[in-house]
């Protein structure tokens, strides 16, 4: 009786990375990818005058690019666990029975909040390729849509520079429409498609919460890495 073989296989073998190093995601056809991770600015309450700029600078910042980004949003469910239990924690020391009470309302008040609404954060990112076997040939097209394979053949150093040459191009880029980036690092990454892959299990099981990162720590973190 011939055996049963067995069907099941690993999803790792449909995801199109393969490993994470010193910050760098490694895909299965030997390319790269860094990951910026930008803060935002309200676009709607710039003056007509200061949208026109933004427009006219953001347009500027795709052109002068020769090579292909990727923005996206990740949306989430705003963790507020840990900053409720710090407020509770304030809130059994403090000595003015009226700050206490009024804190043990607004602590309530907002567990009754989110147990009855999903409240969102979005964080964007931009993700910076570099394709070594593909970098010196082809037009920009070729390379966006090209499925051959390349490999790495232990170039990963120089490889990575040439990767994080182009962050900075980018990161430099977006600096001037008032967007402060941070590259994120391996953990970072590392929670950052954990997430996406298994948004359930990340909502119970948290690696790092990089959605309680605000632009105010982007903006320190962009600058501690420089």
């Amino acid at each position: 009786m011939a055996k049963k073989q067995n069907t099941s296989q690993s999803t790792q073998k449909y995801l199109p990375f393969k490993a994470i190093k010193e910050g760098v995601i490694i895909m299965k056809d030997g390319g790269l990818r860094a990951v910026l991770m930008v803060n935002s600015i309200n676009f709607n309450l710039k003056s007509q005058d200061e949208q026109t700029a933004l427009l006219d600078s953001y347009q500027s910042f795709l052109n002068a690019l020769g090579f292909p980004i990727q923005i996206t949003i990740q949306s989430r469910i705003l963790d507020l666990d840990n900053y409720l239990t710090h407020l509770e924690n304030i809130t059994k020391s403090q000595n003015n029975e009226l700050l206490q009470t009024q804190s043990q309302e607004y602590i309530a008040f907002v567990r009754e909040l989110i147990g009855v609404a999903n409240i969102m954060s979005k964080t964007f990112y931009v993700i910076i390729p570099y394709s070594p076997g593909l970098a010196a040939a082809g037009n920009f097209l070729t390379r966006l849509f090209s499925k051959k394979p390349v490999t790495i053949m232990g170039r990963f150093k120089e490889d990575k520079e040439e990767l994080l040459r182009r962050t900075s191009l980018v990161a430099n880029g977006l600096a001037p429409l008032g967007l402060s980036s941070a590259l994120l690092n391996t953990e970072e990454l590392i929670d950052l498609l954990y997430s996406n892959y298994n948004p359930d299990s990340a909502r119970r099981q948290k690696l790092f919460n990089v959605s309680a990162v605000d632009a105010d720590v982007i903006t320190q973190l962009a600058k501690g890495k420089q």
